[in-house]
């Protein structure tokens, strides 16, 4: 997607966000300097994240951006990451959710932000998301996801090596 189109997609949503409150000339300064950013964004809206800015951090002037699509984006049916990728034997996913967070510099959002954004509406009522997983569980060969379901934003387990066509990963930028 070309840059302008890209910021004017990106200027449209955040104008209209009830997240948070931002001057658009700052945000458009920070995207465009830097082409990592725009590669990041171009793929969360490319694969339908519906990237959004969240949440502002004062302490580091730091804009956070998050996948705000109702649903978990299009990119599923990816396992945990490339540990998990290796130990399957058959049926291999093309991918997995952390190697694709790695190229595009993105981070998988953890269980903190994905409930802060549970916090903002009701997303993944459908689908569910895979999770930033503590090395405490990922050692052990499981890895998190959550979703929502019955008003309630519920934080599960699965085998990392586990992928399904409704599950996804949710990330975040900060700007």
């Amino acid at each position: 997607m070309e840059t302008e189109v890209l910021l004017n997609i990106l200027k449209e949503r955040i104008n209209k966000s009830a997240f948070v409150n931002v001057e658009w000339d700052k945000i458009e300064d920070k995207i465009s300097k830097d082409d990592k950013i725009i590669q990041a964004l171009d793929y969360m809206e490319e694969t339908e994240g519906e990237p959004n800015i969240v949440s502002y951090d004062d302490k580091n002037d730091k804009y956070i951006i998050m996948d705000t699509s109702k649903e978990s984006p299009n990119r599923r049916s990816y396992c945990y990451d490339d540990k998990a990728l290796q130990s399957r034997k058959k049926n291999k996913p093309e991918n997995s959710a952390m190697k694709i967070c790695e190229q595009y510099g993105l981070t998988m959002l953890n269980e903190g932000e994905y409930k802060f954004l549970q916090s903002l509406g009701d997303f993944d009522l459908k689908t569910s998301s895979w999770l930033l997983t503590p090395d405490s569980i990922r050692n052990l060969g499981g890895a998190i996801f959550g979703d929502k379901r019955y008003n309630t934003c519920f934080i599960y387990h699965n085998g990392a090596d586990s992928y399904y066509a409704a599950r996804g990963f949710r990330a975040k930028i900060e700007i």
